[in-house]
C-alpha cells in the first residue's frame, strides 16, 4: 500500500507573451509582488508558431520566460494561475488582453503548466485550474507529449527548461544539506 507524502516543492516557472513587450517589466512587478523574484529569465523569444491569439492581442508575439527563486508547493498550481490571471486582468484593453501569462512549475521529473481549458489529459485541480502536463524529463532530454504545445519545443524554450531544471535540482540539494 502506497502512503500518502507532500512531494517536494517545484520550480515556479512563468511565462508572459505579449506584442507590446513595453508591458512586461510592470506585469513582472506585480508578479514580484505575488511571488518574489527571478533567478533566471529567458532571452526574448518569438512566438509566432500560431495564429491563436491574434484577434485578441494582435501580431507579432514575444514571449519571455521566468523562473523564480522561491519554491512553491505543487498543490498551490491552482492559486498560481488565479493570481497570474488577475495580473492579465490589469492589462486589458477594449476587452482585449494584451499580456498572456503562462504558469506553471518545474521538478526533475516533469514540467507542468497551469490552464483554465479542459482536454482528455489535463488534471482538474480545484477553483476551475487544470493542470497540463507539457513535458516529461527522460534519459537526460525533455521529451514531448502528443499535446505538447509547438513553443515548448523550440531549441531556446528548451535550453531554457534545462536551465530551469539544473537550477531546481541544486536548489533542492542545498535544502537536503
Amino acid at each position: 500500500m502506497s502512503k500518502p507524502r507532500i512531494p517536494q516543492p517545484a520550480k515556479l516557472v512563468i511565462g508572459l507573451f505579449m506584442r507590446d513587450t513595453s508591458l512586461v517589466c510592470p506585469a513582472m512587478a506585480s508578479l514580484e509582488t505575488e511571488f518574489g523574484p527571478p533567478d533566471i529569465i529567458s532571452p526574448w523569444m518569438d512566438f509566432n508558431l500560431t495564429t491563436y491569439y491574434e484577434a485578441e492581442t494582435g501580431a507579432p508575439l514575444f514571449r519571455r520566460m521566468f523562473a523564480f527563486k522561491s519554491l512553491v508547493s505543487q498543490d498551490s498550481l491552482a492559486r498560481i494561475k488565479r493570481v497570474s490571471n488577475a495580473v492579465e486582468d490589469d492589462y486589458v484593453k477594449d476587452g482585449k488582453r494584451r499580456v498572456n501569462i503562462d504558469p506553471g512549475y518545474m521538478t526533475s521529473e516533469r514540467f507542468v503548466l497551469a490552464t483554465g481549458k479542459n482536454y482528455t489529459h489535463r488534471i482538474y485541480v480545484g477553483h476551475g485550474i487544470f493542470a497540463d502536463l507539457t513535458l516529461v524529463y527522460q534519459k537526460g532530454a525533455f521529451c514531448k507529449l502528443p499535446w505538447t504545445y509547438p513553443d515548448y519545443l523550440e531549441e531556446n524554450m528548451l535550453v531554457f527548461l534545462g536551465k530551469v531544471r539544473d537550477k531546481y535540482k541544486n536548489d533542492m540539494a542545498g535544502i537536503k544539506e
